[in-house]
């Protein structure tokens, strides 16, 4: 950390210069107050250690010009005349702590290790902030977007169910978090279960909760989703692959605004608004016998639909560098930047995991690209050749120099988009490719995949 150090008694500055830097932080010195204002304008400091009784101008009223400047800066104020009256009102213009003279070597470094470890656990909560500020934030000017976010906060304010049909990756979460955080419930709990990603057994004690010796290792009682969202909003996500003994509790939980835990027999009333989401076509389903048509009618109040990219590439610029700065803030990494025919090549493409897999390919850019920019050679990399349908990616134009760079780029190119296309099953690119399984692994290790 930075610190500055104010005494007009040279031993005490030099001391605390000596104990501060060992501790491997950064000092500088002042000898009196208006010395100390003039650092603090000229320089940028984490905390401060200054006397109160100095020439010309006192700590007291230093301590209230620098906070004026820097009111972040945390100030230790010193004295060797201390009372409880002057501690008062140094914490009363803004100071962070009080020490007495002389200075106690293990209590000052005690101060200043609780210091170091409370700022970096604020700048954690302020990066975790901001992440979630990112992360949560539907991205987007084009005219579709513009709609959904019309329907959504038309529907937000009311108690009415919504169902959010999308295509994987499309942002149907999102929706639902706009949703409860434009709602009146915003302040209470957003709870959310992949049905999905949980076996049928389990979603009803994961829903519903269970008591005590319900089944084997139940060894205590556990509240259910429905109950930890309580005053606020559940969100079923992929709600078309719940099993359909559970879809008939669900629905008899709609019904009632009752559910009873697994193993008890006392029902539980509830106040959570039910938001719901699929990305597939419930009334097929209905057709095959695989979703109950009267939960799909109690699910469906309000039916909102979310485009896929394929439909918006306009907000590839805008989600782009949506994605660069989550990887900067999530990374503590320098922004970085994509050229113009960059994005046009990302334009290009189809994208049939969505927004979900553009923010994937962001990412790996931002992590495997050397320098601050991006260029539409990365692109053509990532997207295995495919982000141009106007023409190969690989032309006597390229950047690189010598056409053995140029072969090694279109191999490398052509390894990625069979590995993709075969979902990483190395059989099925030995078999595509036409080449035994030895020689691919000794060209993976060639191009670092």
């Amino acid at each position: 950390m930075r610190f500055l150090v104010v005494d007009d008694d040279t031993n005490v500055c030099s001391s605390l210069k000596w104990l501060l830097t060992q501790e491997g932080h950064k000092v500088q010195t002042g000898s009196n107050g208006n010395a100390a204002v003039k650092l603090v304008q000229e320089n940028e400091f984490d905390a401060a250690f200054m006397d109160v009784m100095m020439p010309e101008l006192n700590g007291l009223d230093a301590l209230k010009k620098i906070l004026e400047i820097a009111p972040q800066l945390k100030v230790f104020m010193i004295s060797g005349q201390a009372d409880i009256e002057m501690a008062v009102k140094a914490t009363k213009y803004g100071a962070y702590d009080f020490l007495e003279k002389p200075l106690n070597p293990e209590r000052t470094l005690l101060e200043v290790r609780k210091l170091v470890e409370q700022t970096k656990a604020q700048k954690e909560i302020n990066s975790l902030k901001k992440l979630a500020d990112v992360d949560y934030r539907i991205v987007g000017d084009s005219l579709v977007i513009k709609n959904l976010l019309e329907i959504v906060h038309r529907a937000a304010p009311s108690e009415g169910r919504i169902l959010i049909f999308g295509e994987n990756g499309t942002g149907k979460e999102l929706v639902a978090r706009e949703i409860h955080k434009t709602s009146a419930r915003a302040d209470a709990p957003f709870v959310q279960l992949n049905c999905a990603a949980i076996p049928g057994e389990l979603i009803e004690s994961e829903l519903f909760g269970y008591e005590k010796g319900a089944f084997t290792g139940a060894i205590r009682r556990k509240p259910g989703l429905i109950e930890q969202a309580e005053g606020g909003t559940l969100f079923l996500d992929e709600v078309g692959d719940m099993a359909l003994e559970t879809q008939a509790k669900l629905l008899r939980v709609l019904q009632e605004n009752e559910f009873f835990r697994v193993g008890s027999t006392k029902p539980i009333k509830f106040n959570v608004r039910i938001l719901a989401a699929t990305n597939k076509d419930l009334s097929a389903e209905i057709k095959q016998g695989r979703f109950r048509e009267d939960l799909y009618f109690r699910l469906n109040v309000i039916p909102v639909n979310v485009p896929p990219l394929r439909e918006r590439l306009e907000d590839i610029p805008d989600l782009v560098s949506h994605f660069l700065q989550r990887y900067s803030i999530k990374n503590g990494k320098k922004l970085k930047k994509l050229s113009d025919k960059s994005i046009q090549m990302l334009q290009n493409y189809h994208w049939p995991g969505n927004v979900r897999e553009l923010g994937n390919i962001i990412e790996r850019l931002a992590i495997m690209t050397i320098g601050d920019n991006i260029m539409e050679q990365d692109v053509s990399l990532v997207l295995g050749g495919t982000g141009d349908n106007n023409e190969n990616a690989f032309t006597s134009n390229s950047s690189f120099t010598s056409l053995k760079d140029q072969m090694d780029q279109v191999e490398k190119a052509i390894l990625l988009k069979a590995l993709k296309d075969c979902e990483g099953n190395i059989s099925k690119v030995s078999s595509m490719l036409q080449t035994d399984r030895a020689n691919l692994y000794k060209k993976f290790k060639k191009y670092g995949i």
